[in-house]
């Protein structure tokens, strides 16, 4: 075991976006046009509430989706964004309460709306390389000049 308490740790301010999905949109697929129209290099979910109809999460040791429908509301959104690849977290419970979650997928979507709270971290750029661990591809976080430095740099 490594004597190094984390692989990898980097800082940045944060600023914050929220923005609100409707009935019919698709959970994932729009976090991602989110991300690309605001090409965010590093993000993070601060928050998420709302419900879907359908939810479509990857299981733990599964390697194919699982499709559940219904009524869903949503009680946890997780996860780190990137144009480079995001890594998302989903948690939803049924009527009865019961809780479910795992690797949120497409064809995840609104019922009556969906609250979300992004935080933008722009002095970090998130990307997803080979980890040889479990040749998964894993975050790793680089520094990146802030955006104000980088334009007076420029002008100089």
């Amino acid at each position: 075991m490594s004597d190094v308490p984390f692989a990898q740790s980097v800082a940045s301010s944060m600023r914050a976006c929220a923005l609100r999905l409707k009935p019919g949109q698709d959970l994932r697929q729009q976090l991602t046009a989110f991300v690309e129209q605001h090409q965010i290099r590093a993000g993070a979910m601060i928050t998420c509430v709302g419900s879907l109809t359908q939810v479509t999460l990857r299981l733990a040791n599964q390697e194919n989706p699982t499709v559940y429908q219904g009524h869903f509301e949503i009680v946890s959104l997780v996860g780190t964004l990137s144009i480079h690849g995001s890594h998302l977290h989903l948690a939803v419970s049924d009527s009865m309460g019961h809780t479910l979650g795992g690797h949120l997928l497409d064809g995840s979507f609104v019922y009556t709306t969906a609250e979300l709270v992004v935080g933008v971290l722009a002095e970090l750029d998130f990307r997803r390389e080979p980890d040889p661990t479990y040749n998964y591809r894993e975050l790793m976080v680089y520094s990146v000049a802030p955006v104000a430095k980088q334009k007076k740099t420029a002008g100089q």
